[in-house]
């Protein structure tokens, strides 16, 4: 009995709930792929603030503005302070002695409560109330400054131009000499809504939002699905922002790198709900990462549709999506050609010279890999090693290709202020 019991309470708590990496809010692409080039991104700054602090023995207090449920502690506790190599074990760049406080605050008191429950025992760790539509909450310039101010997923496009003004004013004011800020805003030009394209680029547009990737597919016209203004932005639109902040602030705020975030793999890829042309790659990406489950590498192909007008956005993406279609094919190429007996490949595709250099790499790269793991008998290779590994080459193809202008569903921008 006593057994039953403590069973049905930790069933109770959610802990014991099935979780799949392909659907959901923590799918395999979010934690794999999305979550994974944030951090590489802020890699260097982060490994660079942590090196000057450690010289100075000070450490680092970090502050999550619109944290919601918690997930940026886990996505800044992740960054790594290098290539990690084969050889070392702790590789993360905020180690806990390093790390003196972390909050997060946010408007959504049920989000918080599941910041709560997830990160709340964490000594270091606390989630408070607040409100950034009028600049930086009176309880967080309550705080001595922070080192770091960090904005995830969107945070940053639930504001007008001029809020994020006086939120980045605020955050200039209150910083400390060489904080860094990290602010995150949907991407304008977002082949997920190609449809909202036509909309002025000098002009401050807000799409309406609509979270139906949530639902699975058979069910989404049956259910209410959420619906809010989200602002879409291009880098340029930002450093408007930018600017007017360093003037309101008086600090100099340096750009250190901007990055699109989910060109390929964007949550509205598969729903369409704002580009009927859009193909359904995220489900396949995310079998990628699946262990035992095998892919149908056709599946990823895309078949860009061009929109009339904007020449130079289809000229990305074009070079964009056929690159990655070159390394798909390249790959099923290869795994049609290696000879699971013999341990070698019968033949090798060509790379050809005039590819972007980012391709031509990835094809070397998995040509290595096939070679080196396809004659393992044990495990399924292909659904476990192999096809992750095109996944993680898909990934590193978007990092290298992506301009940083607003592409992506993301549009990521890493500041140093100076005072």
């Amino acid at each position: 009995m006593a057994e039953k019991k403590a069973y049905s309470q930790a069933a109770h708590t959610g802990k014991y709930d099935k979780a799949s990496g392909l659907l959901g809010k923590y799918d395999n692409v979010r934690r794999f792929w999305e979550d994974q080039v944030t951090e590489i991104f802020l890699r260097p700054a982060l490994s660079e603030l942590v090196r000057r602090k450690r010289e100075r023995l000070e450490r680092i207090r970090i502050l999550d503005l619109g944290c919601g449920s918690g997930d940026g502690y886990d996505l800044m506790m992740d960054v790594t302070t290098k290539d990690p190599g084969i050889y070392e074990y702790i590789t993360a760049a905020v180690t806990p002695d390093v790390l003196k406080e972390y909050i997060g605050f946010d408007v959504n008191e049920e989000l918080l409560k599941q910041a709560e429950e997830s990160y709340g025992y964490y000594p270091k760790v606390r989630f408070m109330h607040g409100d950034m539509s009028d600049g930086l909450p009176r309880s967080m310039k309550e705080h001595e400054s922070f080192d770091i101010y960090f904005t995830s997923y969107g945070t940053l496009s639930h504001f007008h131009d001029h809020q994020n003004v006086k939120i980045i004013s605020d955050i200039c004011r209150h910083a400390s000499d060489r904080a860094l800020f990290v602010g995150d805003w949907l991407g304008r030009y977002s082949y997920e809504w190609q449809d909202l394209w036509h909309h002025p680029s000098d002009q401050e547009y807000f799409m309406d939002y609509r979270i139906s990737y949530i639902y699975p597919e058979e069910v989404r016209d049956q259910v209410e699905v959420g619906v809010f203004p989200l602002r879409i932005i291009t880098r340029d639109e930002i450093m408007q922002i930018i600017n007017e902040a360093a003037r309101e602030s008086g600090a100099e705020i340096k750009v250190l790198d901007f990055f699109d975030r989910s060109i390929l793999i964007g949550r509205h890829m598969d729903t369409g709900d704002y580009n009927k042309n859009c193909p359904k790659v995220r489900t396949p990406v995310n079998s990628l990462f699946e262990g035992y489950v095998r892919t149908d590498l056709d599946s990823i192909l895309v078949d860009y549709v061009p929109r009339p007008g904007f020449g130079h956005l289809n000229n990305f993406f074009e070079m964009f999506f056929m690159s990655c279609n070159a390394l798909v094919k390249y790959t099923i190429s290869l795994l049609s050609e290696y000879d699971s007996e013999a341990g070698t490949l019968r033949a090798v595709p060509d790379v050809l010279p005039f590819y972007p250099d980012p391709l031509k790499e990835a094809m070397h790269t998995m040509q290595r890999v096939i070679e080196g793991v396809g004659w393992l008998r044990w495990g399924d290779v292909r659904a476990n090693v192999i096809e992750p590994h095109l996944g993680y080459s898909l990934r590193k193809l978007e990092m290298d290709l992506q301009p940083g202008t607003g592409v992506g569903h993301g549009l990521v921008g890493i500041f140093e202020i100076r005072k």
